[in-house]
């Protein structure tokens, strides 16, 4: 039997960037704290979650390049939101996944 395996490699890619951003513990944390917000300024984020500004920063640049949130800067502050669309192709493809892996 000749298999034949191939994949999109942007795609891939993307995939990729996109579990490693939900992948990780203080991310999620930040994930569910906007999500019970709808929509909050990045200073709340942290002084909420008792997070270093930078840190902040850090982890939500790496959920807005994956697309898992969006941001918009409304005077000298930043409001973040989801992107529930993102979140939830993302929460299909992992179950998926799981089931046909069992």
């Amino acid at each position: 039997m000749n298999t034949k395996v191939s994949f999109n490699s942007v795609k891939l890619d993307y995939a990729c960037e996109l579990m490693r951003a939900l992948a990780h513990p203080l991310r999620l944390k930040i994930l569910e704290f906007i999500d019970k917000q709808g929509s909050v300024n990045v200073n709340k984020i942290y002084n909420a979650l008792d997070i270093e500004q930078s840190v902040t920063s850090q982890h939500l640049s790496i959920l807005r390049l994956a697309g898992v949130i969006q941001t918009e800067k409304t005077g000298k502050y930043v409001q973040c939101k989801l992107n529930y669309d993102c979140l939830g192709r993302a929460e299909r493809a992992v179950n998926n996944f799981l089931a046909v892996s069992k």
